[in-house]
């Protein structure tokens, strides 16, 4: 029998396999996905069929006015977020929100594109590069804090004229958008295929230093779903090389594009979808000073696959969303701007637990708030997770019920194990039968384990994605998005939730009833330890959620150790299960061939004699 060490082993490297396998695929797909969007930049200047886009006059002809020579700002702004603009590209250098702070700071606010090459909106032509020349501001057409316009002459000849318009809506995430008109006329004399010419989406990096680097990524959206890969995945691994940029499928009409860090995003929307690409390069921040560099997502969205002709000039809108990913947001905007905004979150596999997980804690956030705004948050979490517990406490209560039962069963399965030792086959079919003769189903015991899976990995993306959590403090905690540091030991964060988390579950673990199985108890046992490790520096709410569930079933078992103990008594005519029989069958089968013999006995059908065939007659 393989010892505990054996089997973390066994365990770490079928992870470790698994993981390669995963990104072998992805290689794969990437480098087929690079392979077309060369092919298509090699297209570009082809003539295309003109996509369905605004048509205007052409009214850029006139000569834009030299740009100023050095960088100016204009600040469109609401209530929640400041938008910065810059004649340097003509977009938007950074967008601060009001709202947000800094991780462990109250004065320096969360900023989008804190580190961009270039502004969100600017142009980037051949190879990605951004075109950073200035552009005119024309303020005659603009309106303070509303409405920024700018226009420049690119050395191609084109002539291109940006409106940034704040929007002056009520409606969902309207703070958080801004509209922008883009008119593009040809002066030159040869024709432009716009594919050539992507516009900067901006880039996203890690909010703090030991943010999980899985978080930060880029994504698009289109009628399939979302689409989201991480930062990590320009590293490579033991069996792809590094990337320095990838591509979204060049055959695929792409309703939004964006990038993403675990709690904010900036995303593209253009008003008419259409069949193009986005771009992603990775670089390398320092956010700490001394501390390891991180890696931030810088993408952009190529124009549609039109062609420009000479003195004609075309029109595209857009929307631009620079906000938090705040589920009940999101989910209303999908009711005004269009679907696929509550898709942002990325939840993933478990989106059928965290959506109602996220509106239920909303819901009692909301509750709690009107009683006192102190600790809502952390209060919410803990009122959400006993609702989850009580409404699985009849499979918990019915599990209990059946390893109780089970553990009388250990006499007669140490006397089978015995009997049996040289035979698993015959013990195997022996244990079923004595579980069948007592009516005891083996996986009753098992039933809550695997049903609180999906709900642990909904709770836990829920709580990963939670902007309302940043900044919010309970008891100790003051930030419940962060694991809850009191101080550091040679360097080593001291985190007293995960340490209260493992000795509930192990409290817990103690106090459940146990089968005969040895290996099955020291796994159980060890499990405790090994949550610990793996959410040691995960964010507290996490943690608190989780203790909160051990506390919970520990006043659980209590309570059902006062109910009198199970009888455990045959059940009338018990008969056979199809699992009995097939084990007893398989016994046979193996029994025969040992002794030299047939599985089963088969009826001959090989004829005497060969028949004679009557003699052909012609014709």
């Amino acid at each position: 029998m393989y010892d505990r060490k054996t089997w973390v082993v066994l365990a770490i490297c079928g992870s470790l396999l698994a993981a390669n396998l995963y990104y072998i695929n992805k290689n794969q797909a990437a480098l087929a996905q690079q392979k077309a969007r060369e092919e298509a930049l090699q297209k570009a200047s082809a003539p295309a069929p003109n996509l369905p886009v605004r048509e205007t006059k052409a009214e850029l002809t006139v000569e834009p006015p030299p740009p100023s020579e050095k960088e100016e700002h204009i600040v469109l702004k609401n209530a929640k977020v400041n938008f910065t603009l810059t004649n340097m590209g003509g977009g938007i250098k950074h967008a601060e929100f009001e709202n947000e702070f800094d991780v462990g700071s109250k004065e320096s606010h969360v900023r989008m594109n804190r580190y961009g090459a270039g502004a969100i909106g600017a142009l980037a032509g051949a190879g990605e590069a951004l075109e950073n020349i200035a552009y005119a501001y024309k303020a005659e057409e603009s309106v303070a804090d509303k409405k920024a316009v700018y226009i420049a002459k690119l050395a191609s000849g084109l002539i291109v004229k940006k409106t940034f318009t704040l929007n002056q809506g009520t409606e969902p995430g309207a703070e958080y958008l801004l509209n922008l008109d883009l008119q593009l006329e040809n002066s030159s004399t040869a024709a432009f295929n716009l594919n050539q010419w992507s516009l900067f989406i901006g880039e996203a990096s890690p909010l703090y230093q030991a943010e999980v680097p899985q978080q930060t990524g880029f994504f698009w959206h289109e009628q399939g779903g979302m689409n989201f890969t991480d930062g990590s995945s320009f590293k490579g691994g033991m069996f792809g090389a590094a990337k320095s940029i990838m591509t979204s499928p060049s055959d695929v009409s792409l309703e939004y594009a964006g990038v993403t860090n675990q709690f904010f995003t900036t995303l593209i929307r253009p008003e008419i979808p259409s069949v193009t690409t986005m771009w992603a390069k990775p670089a390398q921040i320092v956010l700490t000073p001394g501390a390891a560099p991180l890696t931030s997502v810088r993408a952009g969205l190529h124009l549609p696959n039109a062609t420009l002709s000479p003195t004609e000039l075309k029109s595209y809108k857009y929307r631009i969303f620079i906000g938090p990913k705040h589920n009940p947001l999101l989910r209303k905007m999908d009711a005004v701007w269009g679907e696929g905004w509550g898709e942002v979150m990325q939840y993933g596999w478990f989106w059928f637990v965290s959506r109602p997980l996220n509106f239920l804690l909303n819901t009692y956030h909301g509750w709690l708030d009107g009683i006192s705004t102190k600790w809502s948050w952390g209060l919410a979490i803990i009122l959400l997770t006993i609702t989850v517990r009580i409404i699985i406490w009849p499979l918990h209560a019915k599990s209990t019920h059946t390893m109780k039962r089970m553990a009388k069963l250990k006499p007669e399965m140490d006397k089978l194990k015995e009997k049996y030792a040289d035979d698993p086959n015959k013990m195997n079919t022996e244990t079923m039968g004595l579980y069948r003769k007592y009516g005891i189903n083996p996986l009753g015991g098992c039933l809550p384990m695997f049903i609180q899976i999906p709900i642990f990995f909904g709770f836990y993306r829920m709580l990963q994605y939670a902007v309302e959590l940043r900044g919010q403090g309970f008891l100790w905690v003051n930030d419940l998005s962060q694991p809850d540091t009191l101080t550091h030991i040679a360097g080593v964060p001291i985190n007293i939730l995960p340490v209260v988390m493992a000795i509930s579950s192990f409290l817990q673990i103690k106090m459940t009833p146990m089968t005969g199985d040895k290996m099955q108890q020291r796994i159980m046992m060890f499990m405790p330890f090994m949550f610990f490790f793996f959410c040691y520096n995960f964010a507290s709410a996490l943690a608190l959620y989780w203790t909160t569930q051990n506390i919970f079933s520990i006043g659980q078992t209590w309570l059902m150790s006062k109910v009198p103990e199970p009888e455990l008594k045959p059940v009338k005519g018990p008969g056979k299960s199809w699992v009995q029989r097939m084990a007893e069958k398989q016994t046979e089968m193996q029994k025969a061939r040992s002794q030299g013999g047939q599985a089963s006995p088969l009826r001959d059908v090989t004829p005497d004699s060969k028949k004679k065939r009557p003699p052909r007659t012609g014709g």
